[in-house]
Parts: C-alpha cells; structure tokens; sequence
C-alpha cells in the first residue's frame, strides 16, 4: 500500500473516505504512529512497537475487538443445532452495488432477513420466531466483487400465532410460549427461500429507482432509461438466485470457530501474501470448484490494490447485524425464555468456554507489532521507566473478570484473578533470555485523526 497506493489513486480516484482508508493502512505499525520501545534489563535487547492504525478495513487490526466481541456472544448461544445460510446478489447488479453501495447492501439485509423471518414464521416450514445473526462479505477468494451475507441461525424458535385462531401452531390458547423445533438436519428450504429473497430485493430496488434514491454513472449509466430498466428487472425476475444452506454446526463451539473466522475478516489476511516482486503481487486462493484446492494467482499491483479497495464499505455502515430473537431490544429476556424452554442452564454454562483468537504467525498480539531491528533510533534523554501490566494482559483480566461476576459464580474468581496475574507478569519478560523485564524507555502518543491526514504518505498530487 505505502509503495503503490499513490499510483493507484492517480489512475482511480477515490472518494475521501476510501483515501482515508488507504492512508491508514499505509501508515499502520509505522514511526508515524508512534508506539513506544522496551528494552530488557538483564540483556539489553531492545525491541520497538509501533501502533496500529484500528481501521476495519486493516488485515491485521481489530483482534482484541474480535475477542471480545465473541466473549460476548457466547452468553448468547443456545444449546440447539445451529445453521449457516448465504444470500448472494447475482453478478448482473455488482456495478449498479460498487455505484450505489450503502443502499444496495442495506437492501440486502433488510430483504434476508425479512426472507428468513417470513418463511421461518408460517407454519407450513416451522411456525416459528427465529433469531438470526448476519455478516456482511462484499468479497471472493480472487478478491472480485461478490456481494453476499452469511447468517447464522438457531435450529428453532418461539411459536408464533396463526392468523385465523390467534393461537400458536403449536400450542392452544391456554399455554404459554413453546420453543419449536426444527429437524436436526433441515432447517428451510432453499427453493422457498431463492424466491422469496429475490421477490423482496428486487421491490425494494424498484422502489428506490422510483424514488430517485439510485445514482447511475460509468457503465451503469444506460439503466437511467426506463426501458433499460425495465429490461434489467425483467432479466433479474427471470434468473435464479442463489441462497445456499450449509450443514448444521456441531455445537456452540463451531459455532464460535466459524464467528472467529467470518465476523471482523476483511477481503485479504496477510497469511495469504505470498510475494511481491518486479510490481506484480502473488497470493492464495481456494479454488471450491476443485475440491477446495490451494491456488496461486499473480496481480498486477496497482489492479491488486484496486480489488482491495473494492472491499472498503461505506462509512458507518454495520456489518454484522442480529435480527428477531438476537435483535438487541430486550435480548436478554427473550433468551432467558428461550433457555427456560429448553430447560437449558444460565447463561453461564458457556461462559466457562475460552474464546482465543486464530494464532498469529508472528505469535504477537494484534495491538502492536515490535521488531528488533535498529531502524528507529532510541531517544538517550528518556530514562527507563518501571515496567507495568501488558495493555492486553489487563484488558483479558478485566473482561473474564467481569464475566465471572455477571455469571453469578464468583466462587473460583481469587484463583483467576490469580493465573491472570501471573501470565500478565509472565507476559513483561523478556522473551530472547526469558530472565530480564522489558522497561519502556521511550512513548510517542499515537496521532488523532486530522494529524493522520496531514501526512502525505499517499499524496498523489
């Protein structure tokens, strides 16, 4: 990005969002950001940590965020079969998306989960309310523009109220809430699904094109024409959508290792690069047409660059949203009810499940990245400064603690405050005598926002 950003945006201009994006990931575990540098009492070795640039977009930012997104989580998992369905947007609306992307992928949300909801609730499929859990991709393994969402979805849910008698499907008008389920190995049906997702998107975007809300330019711009339009839609109605459903987890746990791996991605991990050499960029892909075999594929960098940056979502936009019973007003009620159904325990019988993040090929935390080399000179002036508590150390301690605590069960809260503490004090030696602690020696503050603009890593001009 540092090396070849610049000439991407001279052949692409971008809006400032995705400018902004670029920079910081040009910038991120750099000098510029600051960081600080420790130094080992007993060997001397020094070792320097920059700061992380924290943009979504990054590959290698944003896993203390993960971990604690899925420490949350597990509080809501339920001890039933869980399934995995896709929705994908046909590769005809792809410009029209990259044209108008926070209204397209917010009709693909709404219309996915309104699929789900609708067919999940009649009582020909299940009769039932379900919860719903839903991540945006806008990627495929080659880095094209692939539009899709995955949804991870309970095997059940409450029954719901038939319209002619007011009564559940399941139940007379004397009982209370009954938890319905589905079959172990079928969730919905994915003919009635494809239809009904396609029926719904396509009378949201007509709607929007009615309403004027759409923006055609580039390649897109002969749909303005009402008869081009029409012509498209027709085309769409007639052509099969794809909604595929997978087989149903093993459990809470492969639910949580699938979290991990699809909840805070972005459209490329640094474990993928395999090199950079004469302005081409070389990386893997999984070829599923083949049986998942491992591929190679060689890019252009600028193009490489370019099909990256096609992966920066709006501004502000949610990419993982939670719908019906996992909605987030009154969640927990609904859970707690859900769990007394199905006469399951608290919510603390997951809560003892450890949540770790992928291992890192450096075996370093995602926070920061040091190196050994001697490219920044340290500052003589500062002196060493006592060493303290690693930040992600103290960050670990303080969420289990808290899950400890809101879990009811404090009895064994001495003994892991305890471990804790030890592997944080563990966590400040040394790691090339394993003897002496790191002492800082030197911090630089890390630049806000408006600081980061004004360094021209990418300026094209």
């Amino acid at each position: 990005m540092r090396q070849y950003g610049a000439g991407f945006l001279e052949r692409w201009p971008q809006c400032p969002h995705v400018r902004q994006t670029l920079q910081d990931l040009a910038l991120c575990r750099t000098p510029a950001l600051g960081g600080h540098v420790t130094q080992c009492d007993h060997c001397g070795e020094v070792r320097y940590h920059y700061h992380s640039c924290g943009n979504r977009s990054c590959p290698e930012c944003g896993g203390s965020k993960r971990a604690a997104w899925l420490a949350k989580c597990q509080a809501d998992l339920l001890p039933v079969p869980y399934f995995h369905v896709v929705f994908t947007l046909p590769h005809e609306l792809s410009a029209l998306v990259l044209g108008n992307r926070e209204l397209m992928y917010r009709l693909l949300f709404a219309s996915a989960k309104e699929t789900l909801l609708e067919v999940a609730a009649d009582p020909k499929h299940l009769g039932a309310r379900i919860g719903v859990l839903m991540v945006l991709h806008t990627w495929g393994q080659q880095l094209e523009h692939h539009p899709h969402v995955h949804c991870v979805v309970p095997g059940g849910g409450l029954a719901v109220a038939t319209p002619a008698t007011g009564t559940t499907a399941t139940e007379s008008a004397a009982e209370g809430p009954r938890w319905v389920s589905c079959r172990p190995d079928w969730f919905l049906p994915v003919p009635v699904l494809s239809p009904v997702f396609r029926g719904k998107y396509l009378a949201a975007l007509r709607q929007a094109y009615q309403a004027g809300e759409l923006q055609f330019a580039g390649s897109t711009q002969p749909l303005a024409s009402p008869q081009a339009w029409r012509r498209l839609v027709r085309e769409l109605y007639q052509k099969g959508w794809v909604v595929y459903a997978k087989k149903p987890f093993g459990g809470p746990e492969q639910v949580l290792k699938y979290l991990t791996g699809y909840t805070h991605r972005v459209a490329l991990s640094n474990r993928r690069l395999v090199k950079l050499e004469d302005d081409r960029v070389t990386f893997t892909w999984k070829d599923y047409a083949n049986g998942c075999t491992r591929k190679e594929m060689t890019l252009d960098a600028w193009e490489f660059v370019r099909r990256f940056a096609l992966h920066i979502v709006p501004k502000g936009l949610v990419r993982i949203r939670r719908f019906g019973l996992l909605a987030h007003r009154d969640r927990s009620e609904r859970l707690a009810l859900c769990r007394s159904l199905l006469a399951a325990p608290a919510e603390s019988a997951w809560v003892g499940d450890t949540v770790t993040e992928p291992p890192r090929p450096s075996g370093l935390s995602s926070e920061d990245a040091p190196a050994t080399s001697c490219d920044v000179p340290v500052p003589p002036t500062v002196q060493p400064q006592p060493a303290s508590a690693t930040r992600i150390g103290v960050a670990v301690l303080a969420l289990l603690t808290s899950l400890v605590v809101s879990s009811g069960d404090i009895s064994w809260l001495p003994s892991l405050q305890a471990a804790l503490t030890t592997g944080i004090i563990v966590a400040d030696r040394c790691p090339s005598c394993g003897v002496g602690r790191l002492q800082t020696i030197w911090r630089e503050s890390r630049p806000g926002s408006e600081q980061r603009q004004r360094i021209p890593v990418l300026d094209s001009s």
